[in-house]
């Protein structure tokens, strides 16, 4: 197969799935056709290395984890953060939930070795999907690495119905004290104030840089400086093997952050180098190249541990987001919805929360209302799971395999 024919059909592949997405408002989830599609191709008329001849083999992909990953990194704000407390506990606690149903319980049924491939998968996106399936792989565990993948394509089943249920039930609940006079918009003018200071503090991004001249701040000086950063990860990982052994995508995440907090690298410093787009194709390339060893017999093998770890883990999730959110004065919907943020992050959280609230009230102020107590909560919920947590666990996960 030519490498420009095997690109244009993977490519087809990835726009059908954010076609049917978008059809569907996001209830039918674009990697979920795209894995469907991925395996007709491999059981039918795809060379079993069409992503590498199509321009991304293995040293690409990792390359571009790399980069995403201490991209991630310039994300985090210690302030943002700090003023959704509430919810990153509840967050943590929904994954502590997970972790303790599958360790306990989920041991017992489908065995070490799976509930640890399944939990990072479980938890997070992309990124710990492919550190497992990768982890799984080269430790002789086949079924495992596929594994790895397919309950990342299936976790948004389970999260999409029941977070949008649980969300209508707190916006009535909130449309019910916002009629009757006890509930407010939160306020417009520190929303502003908010939003003057992030812009200002945009300015301030690279401190370091202050006094270099604009034009000097190339696509590709920013791509350096991301190089440069991931490198030190990968450099302190090594350095610190024969005492701890830390995933140098750990540390990436970390060092994303130190570097963007000193100035060195701008907030999502992959997009303005016009380099996020091209990186998250190569690595969900790289990701559905996992399937090319699932045949028809280990899918339907991985059926029963998949359906199992995820029922497991949403239980887990519930009962501990439930004891967190009683303990912070946090609805149990509320703060169940939270926590499922994990099992698909974003933009499905963004796109769920709207949809709801769109569902509820034609009233532009009670929209106005439900956005402002709902969406904010959401969004650092997905963040923190599937941004930060998800890729930490993969990290020490991993080591659990050899």
């Amino acid at each position: 197969m030519p490498q420009m024919l095997a690109l244009v059909i993977l490519l087809f592949i990835l726009f059908i799935g954010d076609l049917v997405a978008v059809r569907t408002k996001a209830w039918v989830p674009s990697i979920f056709v795209c894995a469907v599609l991925f395996l007709c191709g491999y059981w039918t008329f795809f060379p079993k290395n069409i992503v590498e001849i199509s321009g991304v083999p293995t040293v690409v992909a990792v390359m571009m984890m790399y980069l995403l990953i201490t991209n991630m990194g310039t994300l985090l704000s210690l302030k943002d953060l700090k003023n959704q407390w509430k919810t990153i506990v509840i967050a943590l606690s929904g994954i502590l939930g997970i972790i303790a149903l599958l360790m306990s319980v989920g041991t017992l049924i489908f065995g070490f070795k799976t509930v640890v491939v399944a939990i990072p998968p479980l938890v997070g996106g992309v990124v710990s999907s492919i550190i497992m399936s990768e982890g799984a792989k080269e430790a002789g565990l086949v079924s495992l690495s596929v594994f790895a993948i397919v309950i990342y394509v299936m976790q948004g089943f389970a999260g999409y119905p029941i977070t949008s249920v649980m969300l209508k039930k707190e916006g009535k609940r909130l449309l019910q004290k916002y009629r009757s006079g006890q509930l407010e918009v939160k306020d417009k003018e520190l929303a502003a104030s908010e939003t003057a200071a992030a812009s200002e503090s945009s300015k301030m991004e690279l401190k370091l840089f202050k006094n270099m001249p604009k034009q000097y701040n190339t696509d590709f000086f920013k791509f350096f400086r991301l190089a440069l950063v991931a490198y030190l990860a990968y450099l302190v990982s090594t350095l610190v093997e024969p005492v701890v052994s830390i995933s140098p995508f750990v540390l990436c995440l970390l060092f994303g952050v130190i570097a963007s907090s000193v100035g060195f690298l701008e907030k999502q410093v992959l997009q303005k180098a016009n380099g996020f787009g091209i990186a998250i194709m190569a690595l969900m390339l790289f990701i559905f190249d996992g399937l090319k060893q699932a045949t028809p017999s280990m899918m339907l093998e991985i059926l029963y541990p998949l359906v199992g770890t995820i029922v497991l883990g949403v239980i887990g999730m519930y009962i501990f987001s439930l004891i967190a959110g009683k303990f912070l004065k946090v609805s149990k919907e509320m703060a169940f919805a939270v926590s499922l943020t994990a099992l698909y992050g974003f933009p499905a959280d963004y796109i769920i929360t709207n949809e709801v609230i769109k569902s509820l009230t034609d009233d532009e102020k009670e929209r106005e209302m439900l956005t402002s107590h709902m969406l904010p909560p959401m969004l650092v919920g997905g963040f923190v799971t599937v941004t930060i947590v998800s890729v930490i666990l993969a990290g020490i996960f991993v080591g659990f395999l050899k």
